[in-house]
């Protein structure tokens, strides 16, 4: 099967690309042994070691697997998504979910660790979020969630700062759309400021119970909403 001559660069994409359009495209289906290296580089017109890096990349992304002895065959016809791009398809309700144990955890975490500069942020950023609420949307949003990664960041887990960082954007396009929708700053432009007001001082006064119950009811209260859209 000829498979088209490629361009000089970038070779490797270009062939990896190629390969995998086989594969996701049902020329090549699961279980099929791929043609071997030499076939194949020369059906695309690239060398051996520019086949070689192609299919490592296919089987990077669960499209390939090499069997000794064997040669390599096709073992999917989708590529595995990589977690990030689950997040960006997953349904803010279901990301509301890890995000409610992500950061109740962090809230008790950071009653317990959280350091005199800590409570510097944390008075400072509900400070933003308070002066936000005469903005966008948008930016009430994004001063509402940097209030929340302050949280996290007093909690001193390099771990759960990092679940968080990853769910910043995926939350902030789904928190501007409920405000959005459910029209929840019209009468309230500073919306659930006590709920945050009561966060920051439990975690001053090393509260863990009152910062996780706090925050847990204010996430409760959103992913409610959410389920009733």
């Amino acid at each position: 099967m000829a498979l088209g001559a490629l361009r000089p660069s970038p070779l490797v994409e270009q062939a990896t690309e190629h390969l995998r359009e086989q594969i996701t495209s049902g020329v090549w289906g699961i279980g099929t042994k791929l043609p071997g290296e030499t076939s194949l580089a020369k059906s695309l017109g690239v060398g051996r070691s520019t086949v070689r890096e192609a299919l490592r990349a296919l089987a990077g992304a669960g499209l390939v697997q090499a069997r000794q002895g064997a040669g390599v065959f096709v073992t999917a016809t989708q590529p595995e998504q990589d977690w990030s791009t689950q997040l960006r398809q997953a349904a803010i309700t279901d990301v509301y979910e890890v995000r409610m144990l992500v950061e109740v955890e962090a809230a008790q975490l950071a009653a317990r660790r959280r350091t005199d500069d800590d409570l510097v942020t944390l008075n400072a950023v509900l400070a933003k979020r308070r002066d936000a609420a005469n903005g966008t949307n948008a930016e009430f949003v994004e001063a509402d969630t940097v209030l929340h990664a302050a949280v996290v960041a007093a909690a001193h887990n390099p771990v759960l700062t990092g679940l968080f960082t990853e769910f910043l954007p995926v939350l902030q396009r789904g928190l501007i759309d409920l405000v959005e929708l459910l029209d929840l700053r019209s009468a309230d432009p500073n919306h659930g400021d006590d709920g945050h007001a009561r966060l920051v001082d439990a975690i001053a006064r090393g509260d863990t119970e009152a910062a996780g119950g706090t925050l847990r009811e204010e996430l409760e209260q959103t992913l409610a909403r959410l389920h009733a859209l």
